[in-house]
């Protein structure tokens, strides 16, 4: 069996800060810890983090202490100014790329445009920004939502930052093809672009394709979603463990991605197993 490894795998930069800001302050021992929401979308890390002493905190108590770190996905402007309020100290940890989209929003919403954000409704990421576009922000993730989209006035048009580029492309070219006065901005970032074209490119010479991931990961299921697309046989995975070896035995060629929150010793030990098929 040959087997090739992305070369866009694992943590992506927004990723990598907030799990090292996270133990930075784990390390300087300066009180309880805790993240607003899960930090980032991978259970192993966050099993980690909890062994460390991390918790997660899913609601915004009226009085808190120590340490709350705001997740990579960022929250909406008036949950972190409720997290400040409670007395805790809160340490923002969204990912700059995510920071970038929300200015955008803001300033144009300063400016008096409604603001479409393309992106799953439900992800941490889109509820965040949606927070930054006020009433005047709408949620559209398919072709079908871009058809029944009712915009009165000036708007612009941003993508959740993890989103499909070519789904992206489709439904703006859609919405500007219904309302011709939107200004566009593909905020997908480097990080996702460059994974999302690296599995078009292995599905052409692999014969199948592993994804590494946590199954709540947007961006990791989309790498399985692409590959699927393209007729490919795909073996969406957590861990090694989860791993059928006599199916993969049949392949003679095997690629492996991962997601943007996939930490690196979990990729190895999908990379050992397959190695241990190898003849």
């Amino acid at each position: 069996m040959e087997i090739v490894l992305a070369k866009h795998a694992g943590f992506c930069m927004g990723v990598r800060r907030a799990v090292e800001t996270t133990m930075e302050l784990v390390e300087k021992g300066e009180g309880p810890i805790a993240t607003f929401g899960p930090l980032i979308h991978n259970p192993q890390v966050l099993q980690q983090l909890e062994r460390q002493g991390v918790r997660v905190l899913q609601d915004i108590p009226d009085k808190a202490s120590g340490i709350v770190v705001i997740r990579a996905h960022g929250v909406p402007p008036e949950q972190k100014a409720r997290l400040e309020a409670s007395g805790a100290t809160v340490e923002d940890a969204t990912c700059p790329r995510v920071l970038k989209v929300q200015a955008i929003i803001a300033r144009y919403r300063k400016e008096g445009r409604a603001t479409v954000i393309v992106g799953d409704r439900d992800h941490a990421e889109v509820v965040g920004l949606m927070g930054y576009a006020g009433e005047s922000g709408q949620v559209v993730s398919t072709l079908a939502e871009a058809e029944a989209l009712t915009l009165a006035g000036p708007y612009i048009i941003v993508s959740q930052t993890t989103q499909d580029e070519m789904m992206f492309e489709q439904i703006t070219a859609r919405i500007l093809d219904r309302f011709p006065h939107g200004k566009v901005f593909n905020t997908i970032c480097d990080s996702t672009h460059n994974r999302q074209e690296e599995v078009r490119e292995m599905c052409g010479e692999v014969e199948a394709l592993i994804v590494v991931g946590g199954k709540t990961s947007a961006n990791t299921k989309r790498l399985a979603e692409i590959a699927e697309g393209l007729g490919v046989p795909v073996f969406l995975v957590e861990t090694a463990t989860e791993l059928d070896t006599a199916v993969l035995r049949r392949f003679a060629k095997v690629g492996i991605t991962a997601g943007a929150s996939t930490p690196t010793w979990i990729i190895e030990q999908v990379m050992d197993l397959l190695g241990s098929l190898a003849p």
